[in-house]
């Protein structure tokens, strides 16, 4: 089997060949961190992580690294309105960042350069922009990138140069030669952080930030650069134009952008009253819930947020689940264990197809069925399912799904005004108790209360389990 990956470089689907042998070198573009995650950065961390998760398994050698942006106009401005250190309210986001994505069950990057860790790495590259005639500096500090110098800009975004005009997306400055050219090093304004260099006072323009993290970190060039879909222009242009012209080198080989993400087929917007952090979403459902939607769609299709599509995932997942609640004790086959199974190619085979979730996942719910069919008394059927479910186990890993016993996926995790785990367990035994005092009038009452509370019971003979609905 072939893996192929869709570049948005060339807009199509090409056959992957790390430059590396079975090295692979993969830049994210990271959060500006001056705010809660959102639902958007949630579909660009979860669809990476699959893919790296992907990869790995497939025996590749993954070096994955995502950048996050702590010095930027937007953080000097929330930091000025909290009335708190800019350098206190990065670090804050940045700890909820991580706090969020491990609640949605990623794995870490392998680096996670910061741009102030960086300014020197920064300087360097502007400065070799500045000495091969690219970039300039003008009165007052400012050094912008000269455009007109990068024949092949708008080869990312399939724009023309000659049609590009100053407007909302194309900063106007009269200091500058061609009011396309972008900046790389912003003077410093007073009371605002800033790092001394050759033009003075300043901090980094956002796009040059990503260039010299990524080359610093990974060289050159490497394999794939991934985001959102909104970076493609200007921000992915813009980096490969400088890093192109630094290096003299070709930049990355594989550009790969998550699709967008809508909430009840609008744009997600603060003025629209349809903003979701990833915090909202999580203290309504099951984080497996949301990681299930989130790849329940191919990584490049656009998603659209409802409440209905939240239920439709919690739905899908609870019959997965459901198939192995009975097998609890089954431990999932390895990576090893798995190579040659039928199921596991056919998984394989979907996935090398620019990595496709939504196919993947329907060979996880073939091996449900089987699961589901098998007859309890039937020990051949019974051997079987738990094959099954090894089998599924294991291969829901590698998207990251199936990572709780059944039990601990139904009982989930208490609201704020809801049942903790403790006080469920004191009402079952109090209705237990009531029931054996053949008081069933209480008993009654405290499954009422119980189901007030979303809280299902299930019983089977003398034993009673219970979920959350």
């Amino acid at each position: 089997m072939t893996l192929t990956i869709y570049n948005t470089l060339t807009r199509q689907k090409e056959v992957f060949t790390p430059l590396n042998e079975n090295q692979v070198r993969m830049y994210v573009c990271g959060m500006t961190v001056y705010d809660f995650c959102h639902l958007g950065h949630a579909r660009v961390m979860v669809a990476f992580d699959v893919i790296n998760r992907y990869l790995r398994s497939r025996g590749y050698d993954v070096t994955y690294v995502r950048n996050v942006t702590d010095i930027d106009d937007k953080i000097i401005n929330r930091a000025t309105e909290s009335g708190e250190a800019w350098t206190a309210l990065t670090a804050r986001f940045i700890d909820a960042m991580h706090e969020d994505e491990l609640r949605l069950q990623n794995q870490l990057p392998d680096q996670e350069p910061l741009a102030t860790e960086h300014v020197d790495d920064i300087l360097n590259m502007v400065q070799a922009l500045i000495d091969n005639d690219s970039a300039y500096a003008v009165d007052g500090g400012d050094v912008y990138f000269r455009i007109n110098s990068f024949k092949d800009y708008g080869k990312l975004s399939n724009k023309r140069l000659e049609d590009l005009q100053s407007g909302a997306r194309v900063d106007v400055s009269s200091a500058k030669e061609d009011p396309r050219d972008f900046v790389l090093w912003k003077r410093a304004k007073p009371g605002e952080p800033s790092w001394a260099s050759p033009w003075g006072e300043g901090r980094p323009g956002w796009h040059i930030e990503c260039s010299a993290m990524s080359t610093c970190c990974l060289g050159n060039s490497f394999d794939i650069h991934g985001g959102g879909p909104d970076l493609v222009f200007p921000h992915h242009e813009n980096e490969i134009a400088q890093s192109e012209m630094a290096t003299g080198e070709s930049y990355a080989n594989y550009w790969m952008h998550a699709g967008a993400v809508r909430v009840d087929n609008e744009k997600m917007s603060k003025s629209l009253g349809n903003f979701f952090t990833i915090r909202d979403i999580l203290d309504q459902y099951h984080p497996e819930v949301v990681r299930y939607f989130l790849i329940a769609s191919h990584y490049r299709s656009p998603i659209n947020y409802t409440a209905e599509s939240l239920q439709e995932a919690k739905k899908a997942l609870t019959r997965m689940y459901t198939s192995i609640r009975a097998y609890d004790d089954v431990v999932p086959l390895s990576l090893r264990e798995l190579s040659g199974r039928a199921a596991f190619e056919r998984f394989n085979a979907v996935m090398d197809d620019d990595f496709n979730t939504r196919e993947a996942l329907s060979v996880l719910f073939d091996l449900v069925s089987q699961i589901n069919s098998a007859d309890e008394q039937d020990a051949d059927t019974q051997a079987t399912a738990r094959q099954c479910v090894a089998e599924l186990k294991g291969i829901a890993s590698v998207l990251g799904l199936l990572q709780h016993s059944a039990q601990a996926f139904f009982q989930g995790s208490a609201r704020e005004d809801g049942l903790d785990d403790a006080a469920i367990d004191a009402l079952i035994a109090e209705r237990q108790q009531a029931k054996l005092d053949k008081n069933y009038a209480r008993a009654d009452e405290v499954r009422e209360q119980l189901r007030d509370a979303g809280i299902v019971l299930e019983d089977a003979g003398n034993q009673c389990t219970w979920r959350r609905e």
